[in-house]
């Protein structure tokens, strides 16, 4: 069965390069709630370089969400800035990285 949240992550990975971040710089991670677990993601952008990690290690952005609300947004059937703004997904740190 695919994981959606995996699947995301893993096809930012395959990208290595996004030209639309060309300009950015900086670390997110995504702390997702899987019942009395917790899964880390870490994603580092240089420059449009993309580097996929899973790490608890600080970050400019932290997204912290349920893991079942991520997979639905991950496959596109939740509203990003929807779920943003019901409060159900926390971003908090530099939100420009988050946005972009």
């Amino acid at each position: 069965m695919s994981d959606p949240t995996s699947d995301f992550f893993a096809g930012l990975a395959r990208r290595g390069r996004e030209p639309m971040l060309q300009r950015t710089s900086g670390t997110l991670r995504f702390d997702l709630a899987d019942g009395g677990e917790v899964e880390h993601w870490y994603v580092t952008i240089r420059k449009g370089d993309l580097t996929i990690a899973r790490g608890e290690d600080e970050a400019d952005c932290v997204v912290v969400a349920d893991k079942e609300l991520f997979d639905r947004l991950a496959s596109g059937t939740t509203n990003a800035m929807a779920a943003a703004l019901r409060g159900v997904v926390a971003p908090t740190g530099d939100l420009e990285l988050i946005i972009q």
